[in-house]
């Protein structure tokens, strides 16, 4: 198989250290609270087995999908818990352009959650369409395509343990 990413962007020990620093964030913000955390599938599912470990609180965990219909707008499937009184933690794997955080955000407030905020491994600003901002960063990243811990292309390099920058040829 051709190589199509060259060294670590970010390092595994780098995100280790980093989701046991959200963990430690996540679990203050949140004490005495009914925290729900909502993994976006399939990017986040790597850190959301990783951040649900850091947080020192008895959440739930529940996730969803996002898809984008034949008129190109963006759904979310349903989450199989009640968020009424919920404080919902959306963990997701890049805030890119917005539009899917944007969507997720609007559709669990509908669903009567308490609060609704968003926690994202990935932070790409350089690609924002819409004003939107995560809670909480894990890191932020150049305007190119990453692949590692859970992103991939073409459903490929999900298990790398760190993240990479795809090699543009790899795309032609």
């Amino acid at each position: 198989m051709e190589k199509i990413f060259g060294k670590p962007l970010i390092t595994h020990d780098e995100i280790v250290h980093r989701i046991r620093e959200l963990g430690i964030q996540i679990t203050a913000d949140y004490a005495q609270k009914n925290l729900i955390l909502i993994g976006v599938l399939k990017g986040a599912y790597a850190f959301v087995a990783d951040l649900s470990r850091a947080i020192g609180l008895p959440a739930g965990i529940d996730f969803i999908m996002t898809s984008t219909n034949a008129h190109g707008e963006k759904t979310i499937s349903t989450p199989t818990m009640d968020l009424r009184s919920a404080d919902v933690l959306v963990i997701e794997d890049i805030i890119d352009s917005g539009v899917t955080a944007r969507v997720i955000l609007e559709q669990l407030t509908k669903l009567g959650a308490e609060s609704v905020k968003i926690c994202a491994l990935l932070d790409k600003p350089a690609g924002r369409k819409l004003d939107i901002t995560a809670d909480y960063i894990g890191f932020s990243v150049p305007n190119r395509f990453v692949i590692g811990y859970g992103l991939d292309y073409k459903n490929k390099y999900r298990t790398l343990p760190y993240i990479a920058v795809l090699d543009e040829r790899a795309g032609s």
